[in-house]
């Protein structure tokens, strides 16, 4: 059986706490949605503000391959004429294919929110729905709050469907707008909808209950064939149905048919790359496409993967674009550190002494605070040195730091450095909001004559976590350092009683592996052969 994914991220997911997208953001996500081969896309409430109207305007320029893009809205209002009506007449304003729009199923709303007769609410559903129809427009009708109102009044709330029927659409969307029905009242209630409604079903979870994932799937295997979400499960409150989810499931666990199928390796590049543009971090504990998904940290668990990946791991990662993680921690064996070092020393033998030394030392480390999961760039110099393959690109001679606060005035700071590259030294001073930033640019332009590479490095995130708080400010502190050249990002940790030291230890080995990493692509492009002049 087929499904159609209705992806509503640029509508209902902005509704979520801190989701923000320009209209240009927009547009990027319709073309990144459009190629993965998402069905439908809802991309706002035109009326509802300039920004929405803008994107209509643009998004009718864009050339979509596969999917349709829908504008959302509201039923007419009470005491108007379908054709007099704003919100309808903007609908048809966006020339979009697909129009959606909403109305109240639950006798509650009707009576106590729009204060109007059940039966006028009827009449303003099958209005509405009537007028946009007969303006060509394929119509979506979302019954919101549908499983409250089928609960309190079931005759009711199936009589609204009816007249959005009568009116035209071409489905009906059952919401769970509250997002607290349960998965097997969900089925129980889908089952008899479906003997009393002749057009296709589809189906709208919030996730207040935590359960939208799963009601949406089995929604689907109780005849449902159209699926609403976000991805992400951006949205408001709790948020909506996530996609990201919900379309691998029905896909590779179910079998089911969908145009997103044939793409879907570009699942987790699409996810991220929306978590990138509402300029949120990634939730990398979601199921597929997190990068925790296929993370493996206990020794035992890595030994079974490289033996066999079946034995944990439900689906392979690439499937949906994602790839396997071997996490370095206390809890990690060989297998596990291994794994690690053949990425760099290719056929390395488990019983390799440098293997053992190598994980007691990681031990040792994690013993006294470090933590090496999200610093990947310090433990692969950890393993370069391991291995004898580590030659250091500068040397510390010595540096200073003075703090200053005069009166009301920001807290300046200032560093001095001393380095060494092999005979020569470098002094140089560099100021700074704070005594890291300081030494941060103070080390960069010491090395910037010997490593002009490095211009292009810099720091994304600092984070410090204090360890034993107990001991107030003489705590030991695990320093976090996040860089990237624009193209490449890594990670760097420090951990000392002083958070000066913290900071210095994953700063070196941020530009450490920085120096690493350009010279490894320098040489790269100089191995590659070069066209001789009369090569065509």
């Amino acid at each position: 059986m087929r499904v159609l994914f209705y992806d509503t991220t640029l509508r209902d997911g902005t509704q979520g706490e801190g989701v923000y997208f320009s209209v240009q953001d927009k547009l990027r996500i319709v073309r990144k949605l459009d190629l993965l081969g998402i069905d439908y896309i809802e991309g706002g409430w035109p009326g509802a503000n300039p920004k929405d109207w803008e994107f209509y305007q643009e998004a009718a320029k864009l050339r979509l391959n596969h999917a349709k893009l829908a504008a959302f809205g509201s039923t007419r209002r009470a005491n108007h004429r379908p054709e007099d009506d704003k919100t309808l007449n903007d609908l048809l304003a966006t020339k979009t294919p697909v129009v959606t729009i909403f109305g109240k199923s639950w006798d509650l709303h009707a009576q106590e929110v729009l204060r109007v007769s059940l039966a006028e609410n009827l009449q303003i559903i099958e209005d509405s729905v009537r007028y946009l129809h007969s303006n060509q427009r394929e119509v979506v009708y979302d019954a919101e709050h549908f499983f409250d109102g089928y609960k309190s009044n079931p005759d009711y709330a199936l009589e609204t469907l009816r007249a959005a029927i009568r009116g035209g659409a071409s489905t009906v969307v059952l919401c769970d707008t509250n997002g607290g029905t349960m998965p097997l009242e969900v089925v129980e209630i889908l089952k008899t909808v479906q003997t009393q409604v002749p057009v296709q079903l589809g189906v709208h979870f919030h996730n207040d209950s935590g359960t939208a994932v799963a009601s949406s799937i089995m929604a689907v295997q109780t005849g449902a064939v159209h699926v609403q979400g976000t991805f992400n499960g951006y949205g408001e409150r709790c948020g909506n149905a996530n996609l990201s989810s919900i379309i691998p499931t029905l896909i590779l666990k179910l079998g089911y048919d969908a145009g997103v199928k044939e793409n879907l390796t570009q699942l987790t590049e699409v996810s991220r790359y929306i978590s990138e543009l509402a300029n949120l971090h990634h939730d990398e504990r979601q199921p597929y496409v997190g990068g925790s998904a296929f993370a493996h940290k206990a020794g035992t668990h890595v030994d079974a993967i490289l033996k066999n990946p079946l034995s944990l791991e439900h689906i392979r990662s690439e499937q949906v674009g994602n790839k396997r993680r071997f996490l370095l921690s206390d809890q990690a064996g060989r297998s596990t550190i291994l794994s690690k070092v053949r990425e760099i020393v290719p056929n390395t033998k488990k019983d390799d002494p440098h293997v053992l030394a190598l994980t007691n030392h990681l031990k040792q480390l994690e013993n006294s605070g470090y933590q090496f999961e999200a610093a990947d760039a310090s433990f692969d110099l950890l393993i370069k040195k391991a291995f004898g393959l580590f030659e250091k690109a500068f040397t510390l001679e010595g540096f200073r730091l003075i703090v200053e606060k005069r009166g009301d005035q920001p807290v300046l700071a200032e560093a001095t450095i001393k380095v060494g590259v092999g005979d020569e030294q470098e002094i140089t001073a560099a100021e700074g909001d704070g005594p890291v930033n300081a030494l941060d640019s103070a080390i960069r332009k010491a090395l910037l004559r010997f490593y002009p590479e490095i211009a292009d490095v810099g720091l994304v995130d600092y984070k410090v976590r204090v360890l034993d708080e107990d001991r107030g400010t003489a705590s030991k502190v695990r320093v976090l350092i996040e860089s990237s050249d624009g193209t490449n990002s890594w990670g760097t940790v420090g951990v000392s009683e002083n958070i000066i030291e913290a900071s210095w230890e994953a700063l070196v080995d941020s530009i450490e592996y920085g120096i690493l990493l350009k010279k490894a692509q320098r040489d790269n492009h100089s191995a590659k052969p070069k066209r001789s002049s009369n090569e065509n």
